[in-house]
């Protein structure tokens, strides 16, 4: 009992002297500070920005194209389609004509007459089936080109103006197309049946080298270009292109009123000679949001690369139509070729024959060729989005190329028959990225979209 007695005073002791200690402790901190809560503090949106509907900015963008203009549109594009029909039936009527009527064995044994160098008869040849075509369709050529375009308001030219536009063209086509089908047939010539896969290789150059040169050498033989004067809108072209890594160091501007109201620009060039260029219309037509929008889709082109993925594509598309030509055409001269006075490849009085097959074999592949340019456009305007940050000024943009673009094309067509999306598909994707940057500084001071 003693024991436990000591043990029991042991215990209140301690119970004691630490009372003692927190009782000194709470004197030495003084009185607890009252708990608070955090206050959060969040920047008042603009009007109308708390319930952006991307869906409905895109509907009431499209409602300011009045349904008269709209049906205009529309008439313009589906008798485009109808036209485009037209252009291959006239193909191939010619190509029967000639090759029936013996008329292009006639024009090769002009060329085998004047020279017996079976490299020199395909020229001779070429520059006469040039000719012959050019003339037979101009009537065409000048309804599409001049009278329609002027009917629908799309075109600025005197048809004075136009044929002197045309005759530039036609001389530059046929100087570039000689050259073309001269080397072709010599290499049919050289490699005889395997010539579809070397004609490809010798199409595919060809094409990159006029790529390259005709923005920078060939289309100033059409239009006046001219730097475009010191202002603050060609400071920020200079600093746009700097930052995307875009090697421009000048911006132009160049005369497209002459022949059309249409808005575009392009960067283009190599070795040096890389520029940006606006045409006079995108300049008095447009805002300088507006400008920069488009700028900044041409911009994604160039920096994604998209004329060498392009040739890459077509290079292919080229294996396959050159691979169907081949097989089309030697089986239908086995069974005609006597008729025609046309027995190989590398024949020219065949040629009317191998444009024939071609335009059927691209008329046939329009859905894939359609599909690949168009997911470049689709690039490039998520790019000019991304680096220019101005989603109305590229709708309203969209609402001019409506112009002579539908802007509401059914899925399918817009799938078969476009090689741009839809106005309602480039619209969608200004307002989407919209609304994925609401909160941005810059877009919360940008203009506030319809609804």
């Amino acid at each position: 009992m003693k024991n436990w007695a000591w043990r029991l005073l042991a215990v209140l002791a301690i119970c004691v002297l630490a009372s003692a200690g927190n009782a000194r402790a709470q004197v030495q901190q003084g009185p607890l500070a009252a708990p608070t809560a955090h206050v959060e503090v969040n920047q008042l949106l603009p009007p109308g920005t708390e319930t952006f509907d991307p869906h409905k900015a895109v509907d009431a963008y499209l409602s300011r194209v009045s349904p008269q203009d709209k049906a205009r549109t529309a008439a313009y594009v589906n008798g485009g389609y109808v036209l485009s029909l037209v252009d291959v039936a006239y193909t191939l009527v010619l190509a029967a004509l000639l090759l029936w009527l013996k008329i292009s064995a006639g024009m090769r044994n002009i060329a085998a007459g004047i020279t017996r160098h079976r490299f020199l008869q395909a020229p001779l040849y070429a520059m006469q089936y040039l000719i012959l075509t050019t003339v037979v369709g101009l009537p065409l050529t000048v309804y599409e080109g001049y009278f329609r375009e002027r009917a629908y308001g799309l075109s600025n030219q005197t048809l004075l103006q136009w044929a002197g536009d045309f005759g530039i063209k036609f001389v530059v086509s046929f100087i570039a197309m000689t050259i073309l089908l001269t080397i072709l047939y010599a290499v049919a010539r050289a490699v005889k049946e395997r010539w579809w896969v070397y004609g490809t290789i010798v199409t595919v150059l060809f094409l990159a080298v006029i790529v390259a040169i005709g923005p920078v050498y060939v289309a100033p033989l059409i239009n006046h270009y001219a730097p475009l004067p010191d202002s603050a809108m060609k400071s920020t072209i200079l600093s746009l292109a700097q930052a995307n890594g875009i090697p421009a160091k000048d911006v132009y501007v160049f005369d497209a009123s002459r022949q059309t109201k249409e808005i575009s620009a392009n960067v283009s060039g190599f070795l040096g000679t890389t520029r940006v260029s606006l045409t006079d219309n995108l300049l008095n037509r447009c805002t300088p949001s507006e400008v920069l929008a488009v700028v900044g889709h041409e911009m994604g082109h160039y920096v994604m690369n998209h004329v060498g993925t392009l040739i890459t594509w077509f290079g292919l598309l080229f294996l396959v139509l050159f691979f169907l030509v081949a097989k089309s055409f030697r089986a239908l001269t086995g069974i005609f070729g006597g008729n025609w006075d046309v027995r190989t490849i590398d024949d020219p009085a065949g040629l009317p024959l191998v444009v024939a097959l071609f335009s059927i074999f691209a008329l046939l592949g329009t859905p894939v060729t359609n599909t690949i340019i168009r997911t470049q456009e689709v690039q490039a305007d998520i790019f000019g989005l991304n680096a220019v940050r101005q989603p109305d000024a590229f709708a309203t943009v969209v609402l001019k190329l409506g112009e002579y673009r539908k802007l509401e094309p059914s899925p399918w067509e817009e799938f078969v028959l476009y090689d741009h999306p839809s106005g309602r598909t480039r619209i969608w994707e200004a307002m989407r990225w919209k609304a994925a940057h609401l909160h941005d500084p810059d877009i919360l001071d940008g203009p506030v979209s319809p609804q």
